[in-house]
């Protein structure tokens, strides 16, 4: 098998069910037709019974915290991925509902059911929720990491030094090419008619009957679904999709990787790769991308050795130490999650003075005394990104312009999921949480910080050409609300 056994857990145990029409694979945080540990998986069990495979998503218009600009990304990349899946001759369904009960439904009919990566508290219940009403077999695939979760470490690590070593001496294991393997039994598009009628039965929320067929038009379906549309769409800018993912990486790896240890805290530049979106959304694969940045690496030898490294240890020793936290810290979205010493410095400093105090609303507006902080909150209101270096900046402005550490931390949160197309993922509540310490170690004492890390404007216009990064939030700001010519 392509799959390596410590990619699969299983949730319910099982003979796969006789008579079965189908194998099911619910797709949810792998949105992407190659590349995907849990497609690869759910083919060869299909291959092995001699049955079609049917890829099922279950669509519901209030997912936490989500609002029309995540929808409108992942349903962009849904209407690239559902053609590549029916070419290849498996079946696609997209169904409203609670995602659990859509996949129970149509598990009604399956022999097993396979599904991705769970890293969160509710998508891990989400899959608990279906191993006990499948009634078959269930099996999670480990997919959006390139070492397992559980594989990599066993409990909650404690700082980068201390997982890095761990995913260093595994790392080979699983850093190579996985054969796609290709369906033997072909989708005849009739197997899941009692599926669909069991559907319409369960006790989920349509959203007026959605189907695959509303994925030829991405606009239009966002406008028919009872979306929180408070905050604008930027697909103008940022569009969602594996193929996207694909050539904006491959330019990146053309044009910009030779200058990303130079630039990579340079927020003026465009000389990141901007994979964040789309791995937030299971688009595209971090082993894929480690691959291809590896052959660059294979192709131009020394000249891009540190460049490599710096990339590696953000994509893997970064990304994966956040996944774990998330995975085994329960509370991974509370300010009690964080370190004691942070607590416990930050507590020390609650009463020093802040000058001045921001409203959440003031600070949504961009209406601080910080030039740079505003452009940086612009950035993220206006376009759904913001460069990681101004990340960090801007979250440490927060906690001076908050009334407490507490109410700082939930204003950070806030903003983060609201705003971020790669907001609401582990490594994106990590970030949060690093800005208060977590993942660090106590620095020089200062007032309302403690010895949390601090960062300060002199800092950003030292070390950084801030006149081009307002100039640059300024153009993509006008841009993303210009009419198309």
């Amino acid at each position: 098998m392509s799959v390596h056994p410590d990619r699969l857990v299983v949730h319910a145990q099982g003979e796969p069910r006789r008579n079965a029409r189908y194998v099911l694979y619910w797709m949810q945080s792998a949105q992407r037709p190659w590349d995907n540990a849990a497609l690869d998986y759910a083919v060869t069990r299909a291959n092995e019974l001699d049955l079609p495979l049917l890829v099922v998503f279950g669509l519901m218009s209030d997912y936490p915290e989500a609002n029309v600009r995540h929808y409108r990304f992942m349903l962009e990349g849904l209407a690239q991925t559902a053609p590549h899946l029916k070419r290849n001759g498996m079946g696609f369904r997209l169904r409203s509902g609670s995602p659990p009960a859509v996949a129970a439904a149509y598990a009604g009919y399956a022999a097993l059911v396979v599904t991705d990566g769970a890293y969160l508290n509710h998508t891990r219940a989400w899959r608990e929720q279906l191993a006990r009403d499948a009634g078959c077999p269930v099996v999670e695939v480990d997919s959006e990491l390139v070492v397992p979760v559980r594989r990599a470490s066993d409990k909650r690590e404690f700082a980068a030094r201390t997982i890095r070593p761990k995913l260093h001496r595994q790392v080979d294991e699983f850093l190579h090419e996985q054969p796609q393997p290709t369906v033997t039994v072909e989708w005849n598009g009739q197997a899941d008619l009692e599926a669909d009628a069991s559907l319409a039965r369960c006790d989920s929320k349509p959203n007026d009957d959605v189907t695959e067929a509303d994925l030829s038009d991405v606009k239009a379906l966002c406008t028919r679904l009872p979306l929180d549309t408070s905050v604008h769409e930027v697909s103008r800018l940022y569009s969602g999709g594996p193929e996207h993912a694909r050539s904006r990486f491959e330019a990146f790896l053309d044009d910009s990787f030779v200058h990303y240890s130079d630039h990579r805290n340079q927020p003026h530049t465009d000389d990141s790769s901007g994979m964040s979106m789309h791995l937030q959304f299971g688009q595209v694969s971090p082993l894929r991308l480690l691959l291809e940045a590896k052959k660059h690496l294979d192709s131009y030898g020394d000249a891009l050795k540190e460049q490599y490294e710096d990339f590696f240890e953000e994509l893997l020793v970064r990304r994966e130490l956040a996944y774990n936290y998330c995975f085994y810290e329960p509370n991974y979205d509370s300010y009690d999650a964080l370190p004691g010493w942070a607590k416990q410095t930050l507590s020390a400093h609650a009463h020093d003075e802040r000058r001045p105090l921001y409203s959440l609303e003031e600070l949504q507006a961009s209406q601080t005394e910080d030039e740079y902080w505003n452009a940086a909150n612009t950035e993220m209101r206006e376009t759904g990104y913001m460069h990681n270096y101004m990340r960090m900046y801007w979250g440490k402005q927060i906690i001076l312009w908050s009334p407490t550490p507490e109410e700082a931390f939930s204003r950070v949160l806030y903003l983060n999921n609201t705003f971020f197309l790669d907001g609401r993922n582990p490594a994106s509540y990590a970030n949060c949480a690093w800005i208060f310490g977590l993942h660090d170690r106590p620095w020089t004492e200062r007032e309302i910080f403690g010895t949390v890390r601090i960062m300060v404007p002199a800092g950003l216009k030292r070390k950084c050409n801030m006149t081009a990064y307002l100039e640059k939030v300024d153009r993509l700001s006008r841009f993303i609300h210009e009419a198309p010519a």
